[in-house]
Parts: C-alpha cells; sequence; structure tokens
C-alpha cells in the first residue's frame, strides 16, 4: 500500500523534472554570455528573421586584420520587439550598417544574446533601434 501512494508521487515528480530540463538549458544565459563585460561590435547585416519565440540578426564583421566574421545574435520574440521598440519584419535589411553592444558568448565564438541588456544602432543614422540597458530605462 505505503509503495502505491510513494510511486503516485514519485512518478509525476520525476516526470515534471524531466519535461523542465530542457526549459532550464534553453534558458541557460548566465551560463554561456558575458553580462558582466558588454561588447561591442559593428557590422553589415545578412540576415534578420523576425519569428517567435526568438528573433535572431546574422552580421558580417570585419575584425583589425580585415578579416570577416560571420555573427549571430539572438534576440526577444517578435511580438516583444513590436511591443518594446515598435519593430516589424522590415526593421533589418541585408546591407544595413548596425553597431551592436551586449553580452557575448563567453567561449569567444561570434554569437551574442541581446534578449537582456544591449544595444542596436543604425551605424549611418545614429539612430538607436534597441535599447534594454536598465539606465536607458529612465529616459
Amino acid at each position: 500500500m505505503k509503495f502505491k501512494s510513494l510511486a503516485s508521487f514519485l512518478l509525476p515528480a520525476i516526470g515534471l523534472f524531466v519535461v523542465s530540463i530542457p526549459a532550464l538549458a534553453h534558458h541557460g544565459f548566465a551560463g554561456r554570455y558575458d553580462e558582466e563585460h558588454p561588447y561591442t561590435v559593428q557590422g553589415v547585416v545578412l540576415d534578420f528573421e523576425f519569428v517567435n519565440p526568438h528573433s535572431s540578426i546574422t552580421f558580417e564583421v570585419k575584425d583589425k586584420s580585415g578579416a570577416v566574421q560571420r555573427w549571430h545574435a539572438e534576440l526577444g520574440g517578435a511580438n516583444a520587439l513590436r511591443r518594446a521598440d515598435g519593430w516589424e519584419r522590415e526593421t533589418l535589411k541585408p546591407g544595413d550598417k548596425i553597431t551592436v553592444i551586449g553580452p557575448r558568448n563567453k567561449d569567444g565564438s561570434f554569437d551574442m544574446n541581446l534578449s537582456h541588456e544591449s544595444k542596436i544602432t543604425m551605424t549611418d543614422t545614429g539612430k538607436d533601434i534597441h535599447n534594454s540597458f536598465k539606465s536607458a530605462q529612465g529616459q
């Protein structure tokens, strides 16, 4: 009898734990990105995916030696970008020059996560199209 009641509690608990593991891994932001040292990079947009649950920008950057690097930046979802910054599918187009400030992947890869504190500026005009730094929230 005790075994049945223990099993009826443990099986659902284990099931919930197993189901939640991907969510924890998916949102493991602090473990992958260096929030303490925002990184600044300037490049040219290759592709912009305005989708849920996460939008993304692929852009090319030339390093100091002139070598071209392909960067990837993940943002919040399309709905969140639309509400917070007024973004649309056409906000970024291939060829647009952008300056991005935000957390870079700790492993040194050309990967950023802009769903937390970050800023995107249109390089040619100086217009900020996204600024989620806490210091900007009161402005």
